[in-house]
């Protein structure tokens, strides 16, 4: 089997996934198209020698739907030889793409493909793609009779089960803003691509804030809270917030995949090799524990340890659920997101995968580790992991 690599990995900033956000003039197809340009720009490329762009994105409405990964390809003025398809594994969407093209390329039909994955947060609203239908009401309801919940409540059962406080979870977000403050200049020269809007060039994550402590983000209300799911789940405490969870984000990711032969051949230079992935399901209550036996079942393929790995990706959906799997697997903590996460740097459901991957190699290469583990939960209880190994 060919060995998988990866080339480059590259984003756009983050902006705030409303209208006014630093992104939220630009059309979703054009945030793609601009990351896609730089991508073979960048490494000399001939677009018309790429057999495949897989794009991920989550609400795949307005203008995101339609393919959104071909009218990207298009707009950036690729052959129209080059073909492309759009994927939807939740919040996993760009990992799974990544996955998808390294697996290609490792079975032999792909020698260099696009793992891409768009959100504009701003412009195609969450859940704007399910109207007044909700997909999992009748079809269900035999099964899960009380009906599931949203992704808060899941994130507020785990904090109430694994016992996590208010004060832990504004604390790890806290961190989550240092940690993404103190390595900004790295990742926008290693990983961030500037974006031309109508109000100018947007070169920076609109949504770090350095100054954050637990004690500004004390002051927030819980925002799930309701007299129903009071009622339901009479053990929660109430304590997800607004600052301790993830921001709706606009963004994109790219990664340039392809085999090592055929890296050689093109004489670029890979910065990392895929080592080992997994998908895993998990309670769609709880919805955000796939993480945990994602992680179990990427070391027992891959034959390594927890201990091996350098440097741990767990996105920061909630605060909750990185901690749940620090907990769980008794990790260090420094090793977990030590670029900050989503809580700091968005996320940008469809191309967050992608982001948490380019953290991931960026801080490997920065320190000199070897192994990095990117695991992310997803909507309806699932969860991909990957182990990359820096060359």
């Amino acid at each position: 089997m060919a060995t998988a690599v990866i080339v480059d990995i590259l984003r756009t900033p983050s902006g705030k996934g409303k209208p006014g956000g630093s992104l939220s003039d630009v059309h979703p197809v054009t945030l793609l198209a601009g990351l896609l340009r730089t991508l073979v720009t960048k490494h000399d490329l001939d677009p018309a020698l790429i057999d495949d762009v897989i794009t991920g994105c989550v609400t795949q409405s307005g203008e995101q739907a339609v393919n959104i990964g071909r009218t990207a390809v298009l707009a950036a003025g690729f052959p129209e030889s080059v073909p492309a398809t759009t994927i939807d594994r939740q919040c996993g969407s760009s990992q799974q793409a990544a996955a998808f093209a390294a697996q290609g390329v490792a079975a032999g039909v792909y020698d260099i493909v696009i793992a891409a994955g768009v959100e504009s947060m701003s412009r195609a609203p969450m859940f704007s793609n399910v109207g007044d239908k909700n997909p999992s009401v009748g079809p269900l309801s035999a099964r899960y009779p009380d009906g599931l919940v949203s992704q808060g409540i899941g994130a507020e059962l785990i904090a109430a089960r694994w016992k996590f406080d208010r004060d832990q979870l504004d604390a790890y977000a806290a961190r989550s803003h240092r940690l993404a403050a103190s390595v900004g200049e790295r990742q926008q020269t290693d990983q961030i691509v500037p974006v031309n809007t109508p109000i100018g060039i947007v070169a920076a994550d609109e949504t770090v804030r350095a100054a954050t402590t637990p004690a500004s983000l004390a002051g927030l209300k819980p925002v799930f809270r309701s007299e129903t799911m009071s009622a339901r789940f009479p053990e929660i405490d109430w304590s997800i917030t607004a600052g301790n969870s993830s921001p709706l984000t606009d963004g994109a990711s790219a990664a340039l995949i392809m085999s090592e032969e055929k890296a050689q051949a093109l004489e670029l230079t890979p910065r990392a090799r895929f080592h080992n992935f997994a998908v895993a399901g998990s309670d769609p209550l709880l919805m955000l524990t796939g993480p945990i036996p994602a992680t179990e079942k990427i070391l027992a393929r891959s034959g390594l340890r927890i201990e091996d790995i350098d440097a741990y990706e767990v996105n920061e959906a909630f605060a909750s659920v990185p901690l749940m799997w620090q907990s769980h697997f008794d990790t260090d903590p420094d090793k977990l997101n030590p670029s900050g996460g989503a809580i700091a740097l968005g996320h940008p459901l469809g191309a967050s995968g992608g982001r948490l991957l380019a953290s991931l190699l960026t801080h490997l290469e920065a320190t000199g580790g070897r192994y990095g583990l990117q695991t992310m939960c997803e909507g309806g209880g699932m969860a991909n992991a990957t182990i990359i190994e820096r060359i």
